[in-house]
């Protein structure tokens, strides 16, 4: 029925747009326009995590397809990365991963009914799901930063090239300095000074404007204030920091001035979700690149940055794709 009316709208527009225009050229595009919209397909992403059985790929499988709903893409992934205590000791199990990306174009239920259905599934085999739905809303980031520029200028870039699905709120600093970079691409800027006294009454303010603006996820771009215990808690598995990979071995400040002196021959970044541990979060995404003795200080730096905010853009793009899933200390990271 959806889909009847959904034509006899395409049809209606048609008419009105070829009695209303003069130009044949204009009506073509419109009308490509429309055709795209009549064609353009609904798709959804399913997430499940839990013990490995027999039976789960093809249970959801035909769950999905007796509700009308076609599979594009489908990976999973089996491992033994759990353990479990008994009498007799330690001992591990298989645990299984995957992510469906499904068409509900032609659904013939309610969306309600899949999500109560899966429900029934997961408890039935012992496993989690999350089941995101496109077309309904695009996540709305929130962008920390400091006084370092290379991740913020990557990330508005990376979105407003269509690259990043998703919309950037604000941006959020302890400095004035990079308010001309957010300008430029008409993001609101919020600075909020910190200092060791103030703290955790700012951390509030920055968390009530957030909520204020229905913000999806933070993005640490280099943002160089620590958060506290009860800020990471309040955002579980929805903060993503960027360091650079020397981390623990050149803690402090100048890494890159340290890595230097004795004479690395990698260089790296990491990106993962902040946690109550301060860089130990569950690792996303993670890159290399190979130095040498001819290299100086300006190259480890220039190079470090590099790999800097291509590891974070492809962390965030993978967390808006729900291409992660978060197992204990671990992420499972689905291939784009």
């Amino acid at each position: 029925m959806a889909t009847i009316f959904g034509a006899q709208r395409f049809i209606i527009q048609l008419r009105h747009i070829t009695k209303a225009s003069s130009s044949g050229l204009l009506c073509r595009r419109q009308f490509a326009g429309l055709a795209n919209e009549a064609n353009a397909t609904k798709e959804a992403r399913l997430l499940l995590a839990g013990p490995d059985a027999s039976g789960i790929v093809a249970s959801f499988s035909h769950l999905l397809f007796s509700r009308g709903c076609g599979i594009v893409d489908c990976t999973s992934e089996s491992s033994e990365i759990d353990a479990k205590v008994d009498k007799r000791g330690q001992h591990s199990r298989r645990m299984f991963f995957q992510r469906i990306l499904f068409d509900y174009s032609n659904v013939s239920v309610e969306r309600d009914v899949i999500e109560d259905e899966i429900n029934d599934l997961c408890v039935r085999f012992g496993m989690e799901s999350q089941l995101s739905w496109g077309g309904d809303k695009r996540r709305r980031i929130a962008i920390f930063v400091s006084k370092y520029d290379h991740c913020l200028w990557e990330l508005l870039l990376r979105q407003r090239a269509g690259e990043l699905d998703c919309e950037i709120a604000m941006v959020i600093s302890s400095h004035e300095k990079l308010r001309h970079v957010a300008d430029t691409f008409d993001i609101p800027y919020h600075v909020f000074p910190i200092t060791k006294d103030n703290k955790l009454e700012q951390e509030e303010k920055q968390i009530s404007l957030i909520e204020q603006h229905n913000v999806d996820l933070l993005v640490l771009a280099r943002y160089m204030q620590i958060l506290s215990p009860s800020f990471c808690s309040r955002f579980q598995n929805q903060i993503i920091n960027i360091h650079h990979s020397f981390l623990p071995a050149f803690r402090g400040g100048s890494p890159y001035h340290k890595a230097h002196e004795r004479g690395v021959k990698l260089v790296g970044a990491t990106a993962h979700y902040a946690t109550t541990e301060l860089d130990e979060g569950p690792i996303i995404e993670q890159d290399i690149m190979r130095v040498s003795h001819r290299d100086d200080v300006k190259d480890l730096v220039r190079k470090g940055r590099t790999l800097e905010k291509t590891c974070l853009t492809n962390a965030v793009k993978a967390h808006l794709d729900d291409r992660i899933i978060t197992h204990r200390s671990k992420c499972i990271v689905f291939a784009e």
